[in-house]
């Protein structure tokens, strides 16, 4: 018996309690919320890629079947082991970001993109989960209750260098993910305000040489376009033109599936990836869009409860991190779809047409899950 208990123990998983007690008291709403959005997110493909060339459902159903494997891998990995690869993992990133600069395959305006045959992903997307390793690994090993200069300082460097590379791209989406991360770990490692309103400034001073020095023309376009969109309705501020008219034309119930005008007859662009928002709202309405609001709520609930009996420090900075990207994803991408903050490419978690990203999704909800099914060991 002792055996055993030590095999259990050796490879993370608890053995203080009942097995099956201890799987009653997981956070399931995590990845039933994740599948459950999954199998809309198939449908919303589905509809949005009927008029296009090709056919995304079966590239989805494959990457939703893997991402399903992969969350049993995150929920297999012992997160206190994958925080010891945090450098290796993150140096790794930055090579895969520096490559991809020279041979990465161009779409939409961006080098950002890698595969064979239609299959692939995006480095950045490695790179999110490489800085919260980092960023968590270094903030949360603190005991302090206020954090220093110093220690913000390094901590800003660590997104400083993948977010420059990720806008060379130019991404300025992906490298936009990465502020909210370090936001949300530096509050919780006690952040002082002062220091806040230095950030914001910074901020301020930063987006103003953005603007010069880094955007593209047709990035500038968007943001000008995003206050006044009806200087250029057939230019830049058709996309988000639009996506208001389907997410509009939705009403109550919607138009049923298959049957919206703005998705079918190829007025919307990117439907299936960066506006499969818009496609949901006009098949299904404001009901449709409130459950799917709904299935995000309680997942990101889900997450929060994981993070608040977590039972050692750096296992609540991981939760608390990972649930920032997904939170960013969902509350920027839904607010572009109609019109709430500018365009740029920042998908909806499970939902959108998508590889690297959908594996990410369901590979951190596996290692969130897996951090609270070892919060009986790991202390």
């Amino acid at each position: 018996m002792r055996d055993i208990s030590g095999r259990l123990t050796s490879l993370g998983i608890p053995d203080e309690r009942p097995l099956l007690r201890r799987l009653e008291t997981l956070a399931w709403g995590l990845p039933v919320c994740a599948v459950a959005i999954a199998v809309v997110g198939l449908t919303v493909v589905r509809s949005a890629s009927t008029e296009l060339a090709v056919d995304y459902l079966p590239r989805q159903l494959v990457w939703v079947a893997v991402g399903l494997l992969a969350m049993a891998l995150g929920f297999a990995l012992n997160h206190v082991t994958l925080l010891r690869l945090a450098i290796p993992i993150y140096a790794a990133g930055i090579l895969a970001l520096v490559a991809i600069l020279f041979f990465g395959h161009e779409a939409g305006g961006a080098r950002s993109w890698i595969g064979i045959g239609g299959l692939g992903g995006q480095p950045s997307d490695l790179m999110k989960l490489a800085v919260v390793l980092v960023l968590v690994r270094y903030l949360g090993a603190s005991d302090a209750d206020r954090l220093r200069g110093r220690e913000l300082l390094v901590a800003i460097g660590v997104i400083a260098l993948p977010a420059v590379l990720i806008a060379l791209q130019p991404d300025l989406g992906g490298a936009l993910i990465l502020v909210p991360v370090l936001g949300a770990l530096a509050w919780l490692a006690g952040l002082r305000m002062r220091v806040v309103a230095l950030a914001l400034a910074a901020m301020v001073a930063l987006g103003a040489a953005a603007w010069v020095f880094t955007l593209q023309d047709y990035q500038r376009d968007r943001i000008r376009t995003f206050f006044a969109p009806s200087t250029d309705p057939l230019g830049a501020g058709y996309q988000i033109r639009q996506s208001k008219i389907a997410v509009g034309s939705g009403e109550l119930l919607g138009k049923g599936y298959l049957q919206g005008t703005q998705s079918q007859l190829r007025f919307l662009p990117a439907r299936h990836t960066d506006f499969a928002f818009a496609v949901l709202a006009e098949e299904r309405g404001f009901v449709g869009v409130v459950a799917v609001l709904g299935l995000y709520l309680w997942y990101l609930w889900s997450g929060v409860r994981v993070a608040s009996r977590a039972r050692d420090r750096q296992a609540i900075f991981l939760v608390v991190g990972l649930l920032a990207v997904l939170s960013f994803h969902i509350l920027y991408s839904t607010a572009m779809t109609i019109g709430f903050v500018p365009i740029t490419g920042i998908p909806l978690p499970f939902l959108s047409y998508g590889g690297s990203f959908t594996l990410w999704c369901f590979f951190v909800t596996g290692l969130i899950l897996g951090v609270d099914f070892r919060r009986w060991v790991n202390r």
